[in-house]
C-alpha cells in the first residue's frame, strides 16, 4: 500500500491535472514543454495505476513490463504532440522515474561525481574531483522529489515519511543514501547520495593520486603482515574508507575475514571474506541490528581479522578487547581532526558502552589495542592525502604518547593544487622489534630522516 503522503500528494495532483487537456496538443509552440508535459500526465496516471494494482512494491522486471505496456497503449489511445524520438525516450524516462532516481539518472551515471546533494527541488550540487559545483538539473517541484526519495526508501525496505521524517539507505549499486523530509528540514526534502567508483582504487591508483608514498606504502604492508592493528582516522569525506580498503589487500588470502559495517563499502581480493552489516529498527520499532552487536557475533566466527568500517559509539569498547584477546591484525576507522583526537575520541565511545570505567584503565586498552594510527585529510585542493602516520608509544603517567613516523610537508601552491611531499621524521618506532620477533624485518631506509 502507498503510504498516506504519497496518496495526498496524488490526489492533489490530480486537482491540479483537471485543469490540463492532456487529449489536445500541448503548447505546440514550444516541443520541449510538450514533452515534459506529457510526461507529467502519464506520470500521474502512472501512478495511479501502480496503487490501485498494488505495484508500488513489485519486482523490477514486472514494474518494467507493466511501464512498457502503460506507455505503449497510452500512445495508442491518445492523440500527443510527441515525434518518433520522442516516444522512445519517454519509456526509458518513465522506467527511470518509477525504477531509479529520476533527473539525477545522468548524475549517478558520471563516474567523476562522488556526491550528490539535492537542496529541495531546484538546488542540486555534486561534487567532483573533491570540489562542490551547482548543476543545471531540477525537480519539477517538492512533491516530485518526495516521490524519489520514497520509492529509493521503499527499495530497500525502508520507511521516510512526516511520522518518520529521516532514513539512511544503500542503493543496488553500493551507494550511500540520507534523505530528510519536513519537519525535519525546515525548507523542504533533501538528498544526499555519496557514491562509490564502481572499481575499487587500490594502493597503486591512491600512490598515484598522491595519497601516500611508496615508502608510507610499504611500512603500512609490513604492518598489516605482521598482524599490527591499525586505527585509519579522519574528517568527514577525507577518504578513511577508501585507505581502508587498500591497507586490507596485505592481508593474507589464506586468512578468514570479517568485515562489520554500517553500509557495506569495502570490496576486498580476498576470497574468505564474511560481510555484515547494521540494520536500523523497521516500522514496528523491531529488528535492528548494531554495530556492537555484530562486533560480539563475530568473536564466535572464528576470524583471523576483523575489519570494522568506523567505531561511532560502545562497540568501540569490544573492539578494544578484541584486539587485546587474540584477534591481532584488526582495522577500524575512527571521526577525527588529528591522530591526538583520535585518541580522546576512542576514549568516549568506550565511555558510551555504558561501563563505569576509570580514565586510566581505558587508555591502557588503547594503548595495548593499536599500534598505529594513519591520519587522512582531505585538503583545500580536494586531494587526499595521508597526512600523518604515528606510533602509539606507551602512557606517560596518564597521558598516551604518539610518535611521528611520516608526515606530510606542505611546500605551497602550484596554482589550485597544494604542492608538497611525504617525509619520514627520522624515528625508528618501536613496532620495527615487535615485527622483528615476528620474522619480518623492515629495511632502515625506511625511517631514514626526509625521505620520502
Amino acid at each position: 500500500m502507498a503510504s498516506v503522503p504519497l496518496q495526498r500528494m496524488k490526489r492533489e495532483e490530480k486537482k491540479r491535472s483537471q485543469t490540463v487537456q492532456t487529449t489536445a496538443p500541448l503548447a505546440a509552440d514550444n516541443g520541449s514543454v510538450n514533452y515534459l508535459n506529457v510526461k507529467a500526465d502519464l506520470h500521474r496516471t502512472l501512478l495511479d495505476d501502480l496503487d490501485r494494482r498494488n505495484l508500488i512494491g513489485a519486482s523490477e522486471a514486472d514494474l518494467t513490463r507493466f511501464v512498457n505496456d502503460f506507455v505503449a497503449q497510452a500512445l495508442q489511445d491518445s492523440v500527443v504532440p510527441l515525434n518518433e524520438q520522442e516516444r522512445v525516450r519517454l519509456v526509458d524516462d518513465l522506467l527511470e522515474e518509477t525504477l531509479g532516481v529520476g533527473p539525477l539518472s545522468s548524475l549517478m551515471a558520471d563516474p567523476a561525481v562522488t556526491d550528490i546533494l539535492v537542496n529541495g527541488p531546484h538546488r542540486i550540487y555534486v561534487e567532483r574531483f573533491g570540489q562542490l559545483e551547482l548543476t543545471n538539473i531540477k525537480f519539477r517541484d517538492n512533491d516530485h522529489l518526495v516521490r524519489i526519495i520514497q520509492r529509493i526508501a521503499s527499495r530497500v525496505g525502508r520507511r521516510i515519511d512526516e511520522g518518520s521524517p529521516m532514513v539512511d539507505a544503500r542503493l543496488a549499486d553500493g551507494s550511500r543514501v540520507n534523505a530528510t523530509l519536513p519537519p525535519a528540514t525546515i525548507d523542504g526534502p533533501t538528498l544526499s547520495i555519496r557514491r562509490f567508483g564502481k572499481r575499487r582504487l587500490r594502493a597503486e591508483d591512491l600512490m598515484q593520486l598522491g595519497m601516500f608514498s611508496a615508502t608510507m606504502h610499504q611500512f603500512l604492508q609490513c604492518m598489516v603482515e605482521g598482524r599490527r592493528n591499525i586505527l585509519v582516522s579522519g574528517g568527514t569525506g577525507s577518504g578513511k574508507s577508501t585507505l581502508l580498503g587498500a591497507i586490507a589487500e596485505s592481508i593474507p588470502g589464506r586468512e578468514r575475514i570479517v568485515t562489520i559495517e554500517d553500509a557495506a563499502e569495502l570490496m576486498l581480493d580476498q576470497a574468505h571474506v564474511v560481510r555484515m552489516e547494521t540494520r536500523p529498527a523497521n516500522v514496528e520499532g523491531r529488528g535492528v541490528i548494531t554495530a556492537r552487536d555484530l562486533m560480539v557475533n563475530s568473536l564466535r566466527m572464528r576470524p583471523d581479522r576483523i575489519i570494522m568500517g568506523e567505531v561511532r559509539s560502545g562497540e568501540a569498547l569490544d573492539m578494544l578487547q578484541a584486539m587485546n584477546t587474540g584477534h591481532d591484525g584488526s582495522l577500524t576507522t575512527i571521526h577525527a581532526n588529528s591522530p591526538r583526537d583520535a585518541l580522546s575520541r576512542l576514549e568516549t565511545m568506550v565511555l558510551m558502552a555504558g561501563l563505569e570505567l576509570p580514565s586510566r584503565a581505558i587508555r591502557e586498552q588503547i594503548v595495548s589495542a593499536i599500534q598505529v594510527i594513519v591520519h587522512v585529510r582531505r585538503y583545500e585542493d580536494g586531494v587526499r592525502r595521508v597526512e600523518s602516520i604515528a606510533e602509539i608509544a606507551g602512557l606517560e603517567g596518564n597521558t598516551p604518547q604518539l610518535q611521528e613516523i611520516y608526515r606530510f610537508r606542505h611546500q605551497g601552491r602550484d596554482g589550485k593544487r597544494i604542492q608538497g611531499v611525504h617525509q619520514s621524521t627520522g624515528i625508528v618506532p618501536r613496532v620495527v622489534d615487535q615485527l622483528r620477533a615476528l620474522g619480518t624485518d623492515l629495511p632502515m631506509s625506511l625511517f631514514q630522516a626526509g625521505g620520502s
